[in-house]
């Protein structure tokens, strides 16, 4: 039996659009242990996207804040790649105290200010903005960071997966 069978009454339940907080942590976490990576990553940019959470790059500097060092350098060096550049990792260096080599390591990662990881989201978004997609992906294989974002991003995610999968 698929994941979409297993949860389809739960799914159905975030199909017409209304945020549910009751529970909806809960149920965020049930349907993230059972669904793919790609859908969970198809939900959880469009919680990104939404007018109704705040933008991308401050939630993806709260979602570093929360990370362990090797998932903020995943992060960072997503957020380089999409940028573009060396002035965006000279920049996250300088604010770590460290010259700037080819990649952000994690231990570099852990000492990267919530600001600058701010920053540079804002412009690897300006840049690129289907970064939005890669941090998902990055997210997705770990969704329990997510429950950081609270109940609207979580039910924008929930609602994403159900309209997706059409229950």
């Amino acid at each position: 039996m698929s994941w979409i069978n297993q949860l389809s009454g739960l799914l159905q339940t975030y199909q017409d659009g209304q945020t549910r907080p009751d529970g909806v942590t809960g149920h965020f976490d049930q349907v993230a242990r059972a669904a793919p990576p790609d859908d969970l990553a198809e939900g959880l940019s469009a919680a990104f996207r939404s007018d109704q959470t705040p933008p991308f790059a401050q939630m993806v500097s709260q979602l570093f804040g929360a990370s362990d060092n090797n998932q903020r350098a995943g992060l960072l060096n997503t957020l380089l790649a999409g940028a573009g550049g060396s002035g965006l990792l000279k920049q996250l260096a300088s604010a770590a105290g460290r010259p700037a080599g080819n990649q952000i390591d994690p231990e570099l990662a852990g000492n990267i200010p919530l600001e600058t990881v701010q920053q540079a989201a804002e412009q690897a978004e300006k840049q690129d903005p289907s970064i939005i997609d890669r941090v998902s992906q990055i997210y997705a294989k770990n969704p329990t960071l997510f429950n950081i974002l609270g109940t609207t991003a979580l039910s924008l995610a929930m609602q994403q997966m159900a309209r997706r999968r059409s229950v």
